[in-house]
């Protein structure tokens, strides 16, 4: 494919997204903000102090492409844990904590990266003090991490309700507390279960602060529920330049979020890692079974991490179409074989029964390519 046809905004201006400026700042070795690319994370959900299961965990989350871990510190056996925990990873891992403001402290001095703060229940000025001298000793940023279902009491009687105005206010408020304390080496979420109230929030904060904004739709459900409200919320946001780093909040495993997360950005044209699959729901039209074998392709093609785009299409109605566009593709329709295409252009016929592993290889034989020319 041209270098025009990659770069899918030379030819298409509409699809631009001019992103919100923020300032920069680092979450360990991850920049947040400002011109970096818009960071994945995930959290575990094993239990903190139980080190291997946890190191197993944020390995995995590593593997699937997370930018940043968050790790629940609720009790001092686990704050114990992330010197182990952080001295055998290479993600940085923020450290979330509720309650208990020393036991951020303590995780800053054994070496996480973030500390997740929650300005309705970490205490005041003085506790948060004592986090940011902890934070600047140790290189750490902070992320205040406001949620509707924790509202400070006094908003909740001022607005009745959690409301965008009354997460700003708290969001700002507690700005204004590290600021006090020369303190600007943090990003600011606020999150919501409802979709609706989570982007009228993100939209009034992004006017008021040049801070850095992590994306959420907290408590968003199961897998696929909540890849929807996430997807809705998240990617309304980021289509208006809205977002610097993004986490998928799942009941599911949490690999799962991370694959959601970068399918995100993917389908906003932001961010690219692995095969993107583009296909058609199959009619009566087809020429091979496309959900079967978008199925396999998707299994078969989980390792490749380069960013590649493959069409693959039933028929002959948008199949050359979309292959203009992508990678590599292939157009079923003709009997008992397909078309392959590569940027755009045809390569030959390939029998139905040989396909699959035709574009496997053509694929990694395509990554191949990228990891040499890096």
């Amino acid at each position: 494919m041209t270098a025009e046809k990659n770069n899918i905004n030379s030819i298409r201006p509409w699809r631009t997204i001019e992103r919100r400026k923020s300032r920069k700042i680092m979450v360990g070795s991850v920049p947040v903000g400002g011109d970096a690319p818009i960071a994945v994370q995930s959290m575990t959900n094993t239990i903190t102090h139980n080190i291997p299961e946890t190191l197993k965990q944020i390995h995995e989350l590593e593997a699937a492409g997370a930018d940043i871990v968050r790790v629940s510190v609720p009790d001092i056996p686990s704050s114990a844990a992330m010197k182990e925990i952080c001295n055998n990873v290479s993600v940085p891992i923020v450290a979330d904590i509720h309650f208990h403001y020393k036991r951020g402290i303590e995780a800053a001095d054994n070496g996480v990266s973030c500390l997740r703060i929650n300005p309705g229940n970490i205490g005041g000025q003085n506790r948060v003090k004592e986090i940011v001298a902890a934070a600047k000793a140790n290189n750490c940023s902070i992320r205040i991490g406001v949620n509707g279902g924790s509202l400070e009491k006094e908003l909740l009687e001022k607005y009745g309700e959690p409301c965008p105005d009354a997460m700003v206010d708290s969001a700002l408020m507690h700005a204004q507390m590290l600021e006090d304390e020369n303190f600007d080496n943090y990003k600011i979420s606020v999150k919501a279960s409802d979709i609706f109230l989570t982007m009228a929030a993100y939209q009034k904060l992004a006017d008021c602060t040049d801070a850095p904004l992590h994306l959420g739709v907290t408590e968003a459900g199961g897998k696929r529920v909540g890849s929807v409200k996430s997807s809705i919320g998240m990617g309304s946001l980021l289509w208006v330049g809205i977002g610097d780093t993004i986490r998928v909040s799942l009941s599911a495993d949490p690999v799962e979020e991370v694959k959601v997360g970068f399918d995100i950005l993917k389908s906003l044209g932001i961010r690219s890692r692995g095969v993107n699959i583009i296909s058609c729901p199959s009619c009566a039209r087809q020429g091979f079974d496309v959900i079967k074998t978008v199925q396999i392709l998707e299994d078969r093609l989980a390792h490749i991490t380069e960013p590649i785009s493959l069409s693959i299409i039933g028929c002959v109605v948008n199949g050359p179409g979309e292959a203009l566009f992508t990678d590599i593709g292939f157009t079923g329709g003709m009997a008992g074989y397909g078309m392959m295409y590569a940027s755009g252009i045809k390569t030959g016929k390939t029998d139905n029964r040989d396909m699959i592993d035709d574009i496997v290889r053509k694929v990694e034989e395509r990554a191949n390519l990228i990891k040499k020319s890096q």
